[in-house]
């Protein structure tokens, strides 16, 4: 059975942090491949300041064009919108009966996942790597049974910080690959 890696975001837009922390994933905890889910509207995220769903999509696909266990999932594009991630689970399981799901998620992410939807069920029925965040150290579920603390390189990079880089005109060589760059800036995104 494949052992899939799940790493929702909305990648707004998709850096080397978040590439790196796939990477790492992909080739250091025993998963086949991670795919990225981009999250057209994360109910905890302000919609006026995402990107088009589409353009965050290809951002990703030209980022991970030549990545051999890295690939890009637009299944949360065809379910109701905000995408809850146990319903996203819960999809993948019945089109995908024959492969085993992970979540991936900073530490970040998981001092807040029992606000989510059935975060019970996520943790009753899936594993999850964390990957660590500065100023974070996972909370009171870092030792529950489904969590696996990784030791993936600590990225203190944020799409927040390459958007407002973006509006301010600065050079974002590096925080993200070139052909995403020539996409945001034939787009004009975020500027």
């Amino acid at each position: 059975m494949k052992k899939i890696g799940l790493f929702f975001g909305s990648f707004n837009p998709v850096h080397v942090g978040h590439l790196i922390i796939a990477n790492y994933m992909a080739n250091f905890t025993g998963l086949d491949e991670v795919w990225f889910v981009v999250s057209p509207q994360n109910p905890f995220k302000k919609k006026s300041t995402l990107a088009d769903p589409y353009d965050r999509l290809e951002m990703l696909n030209l980022a991970v064009e030549d990545c051999e266990h890295l690939r890009v999932s637009d299944i949360e594009f065809h379910l109701p919108v905000p995408s809850y991630t146990i319903d996203t689970l819960t999809h993948l399981k019945e089109k995908y009966p024959t492969r085993e799901f992970v979540l991936l998620m900073g530490e970040d992410i998981l001092e807040s996942l029992e606000k989510w939807k059935n975060a019970e069920i996520i943790l009753r029925d899936y594993h999850i790597y964390v990957y660590p965040r500065p100023g974070y150290d996972g909370g009171k579920l870092k030792d529950h049974p489904a969590i696996t603390m990784t030791d993936t390189p600590l990225m203190e990079l944020s799409s927040t910080f390459l958007r407002k880089a973006i509006k301010e005109n600065k050079n974002i060589q590096f925080f993200t690959p070139q052909k995403v760059i020539d996409f945001i800036d034939k787009k004009g995104l975020y500027s």
